[in-house]
């Protein structure tokens, strides 16, 4: 049901093309010139930080993506002619106490783990907390972190999902896809340059997890609540000199950069156990179906 949501706008294949053109032809752009001309984006962040300061050059950083969302959603509203309701969700309207569950459940966890390793290793983690520096960060964090998700979720799972899967009839392509070119987005991320390509298993691992959710749950309800958990407990929370998010969090990550358990961790135990837990929620069921099969237009009758 929930890709069979664009066919109540205006389909058109070439509609489809102009918004994932352009930002993939971004990222492809920036990271060729990275490469090529060797610059250490670690460096350049760091540099960009000590100038603006940590919360001024995250406003700017999230500032970005929040305009990419606004644009989406205009796009699917004024050349789609599709509802915002239609493009999040198969139910009659956006199921807000999933977003909310699920971020929840997210980010108590992401909490607790946290919390854990700083009591076992003190030595890795600098407590950073000033309330000033703090204030700010948590009202730019707030206000925008969910933007910066949303806008991410809304253009992969969303807007591509529909689009792909109304135009190959095909629930597998647009997920594979869809989930693989979300981990590919964050090659050029510092953690990417920082810990080796090795970490794109988590950030694909990542983006088929928020796939599976999506089209089982029917809509991107439980992937927004997800998204905007993981990226602002991190934020507020514990965040180091070579990570994307680098702001005046409490607690500071000083040890020395590796892939360590927490990334197994994350991807063959927490991210199953949440799918399990879900799935026993929210009574899914044609697994198969749902992720695999193929669509039509008669799934909205």
């Amino acid at each position: 049901m929930y890709i069979a949501q664009a066919f109540k706008g205006q389909l058109g294949f070439w509609k489809y093309l102009p918004i994932p053109v352009a930002f993939f032809s971004v990222m492809v752009f920036s990271f060729i010139f990275i490469q090529t001309a060797n610059i250490d984006v670690t460096a350049l962040m760091q540099a960009a930080v000590k100038e603006k300061g940590s919360t001024g050059f995250l406003f700017e950083s999230l500032m970005q993506f929040a305009l990419g969302l606004f644009m989406v959603l205009a796009w699917v509203k004024w050349v789609h002619y599709q509802s915002i309701t239609s493009l999040t969700t198969s139910r009659i309207k956006i199921d807000w106490k999933r977003v909310f569950h699920s971020f929840v459940i997210w980010g108590g966890l992401v909490i607790i783990t946290t919390l854990v390793g700083v009591w076992l290793s003190p030595e890795n983690y600098l407590f950073n907390f000033k309330w000033l520096p703090f204030l700010k960060l948590s009202v730019v964090g707030i206000l925008l972190i969910p933007l910066q998700t949303s806008f991410e979720e809304y253009l992969f799972r969303g807007y591509m999902m529909q689009g792909m899967g109304a135009f190959f009839k095909s629930r597998a392509i647009p997920f594979i896809f869809t989930s693989v070119s979300f981990g590919l987005m964050h090659i050029g991320n510092p953690e990417v340059e920082t810990l080796g390509y090795g970490i794109m298993v988590y950030y694909i691992g990542t983006g088929f997890f928020l796939g599976v959710i999506t089209l089982m749950d029917e809509g991107l309800e439980l992937a927004l609540g997800f998204h905007a958990a993981n990226n602002l407990v991190a934020g507020l929370l514990i965040t180091s000199n070579w990570t994307a998010f680098q702001t005046d969090s409490i607690f500071i990550d000083i040890s020395e950069p590796t892939i360590d358990a927490s990334v197994i961790i994350t991807l063959l135990l927490f991210y199953p156990l949440l799918l399990w837990y879900f799935s026993k929620k929210y009574h899914w069921k044609q697994w198969k179906q749902k992720l695999f099969g193929k669509i039509n237009q008669q799934e909205l009758v």
